[in-house]
């Protein structure tokens, strides 16, 4: 097991936090997928398709090709969503770490580093729902590097700067598809405290709904 540090983050360190996000955000694409297959409206359309076009055409390749048709289609629904938040989350702060996350008070980039190459991320700034809360973002460890502690350590890391800095707690929002960290987030004293859908058309129509956690940090401390 390599070890790592938590160390702020410094401006050589950009295109590696980029990829880092960027990566980590692409791998939820073959689960989300797995989770629209899991949808009651998902799997009428599929049905429904596949029982219509085998009585009309009294053969299995037809109603096959256009399964396989649909699925590919919303393989690529999926992506153009994920590549479209990963775009705007780059526009909005990951492209202006300087000025997001280390200009402005109460805020925090940090990175995790392991021989000399970045390998998590995480931040924090005030929550814009409630002041008195820091909100965690961008939280993000290589794959080849879970299961080593990084993202707790990323955690606690943000869990001090808001306690150092008087804030009454942490919340963040994390989706329904991200089960391991859930799991993560509920082991460090995170509560689950709300679960909406996303804004987005299309996660509306495949229910993909986002949970928001709060970490209470008085009554995690005693």
């Amino acid at each position: 097991m390599a070890e790592f540090q938590i160390r702020r983050y410094r401006k050589e360190d950009h295109e590696e936090v980029k990829e880092v996000f960027t990566i980590g955000m692409s791998e939820h694409i073959p689960s989300s997928c797995m989770h629209i297959l899991k949808q009651p409206l998902a799997q009428m359309l599929l049905g429904c398709v596949f029982c219509a076009l085998l009585t009309s055409s009294m053969s299995i390749l037809l109603p096959v090709l256009a399964v396989t048709l649909i699925l590919a289609a919303g393989r690529q629904g999926v992506t153009y969503m994920f590549n479209r938040y990963i775009q705007t989350c780059l526009e909005q702060d990951l492209n202006h770490i300087q000025e997001t996350y280390l200009d402005p008070p109460n805020t925090c980039f940090w990175v995790a580093e392991s021989q000399g190459r970045v390998v998590g991320t995480v931040a924090c700034l005030p929550a814009e729902k409630d002041p008195s809360f820091l909100e965690l973002k961008r939280l993000s460890v290589k794959k080849t590097h879970r299961g080593q502690g990084i993202a707790k350590a990323l955690c606690r890391v943000v869990a001090d700067f808001a306690l150092e800095r008087g804030f009454q707690g942490v919340l963040l929002l994390t989706s329904v598809i991200q089960t391991d960290a859930q799991k993560l987030y509920e082991h460090m004293g995170y509560m689950k405290v709300s679960e909406f859908s996303a804004p987005d058309v299309i996660a509306k129509l495949i229910n993909f709904t986002l949970l928001e956690y709060q970490l209470i940090l008085k009554l995690h401390r005693n």
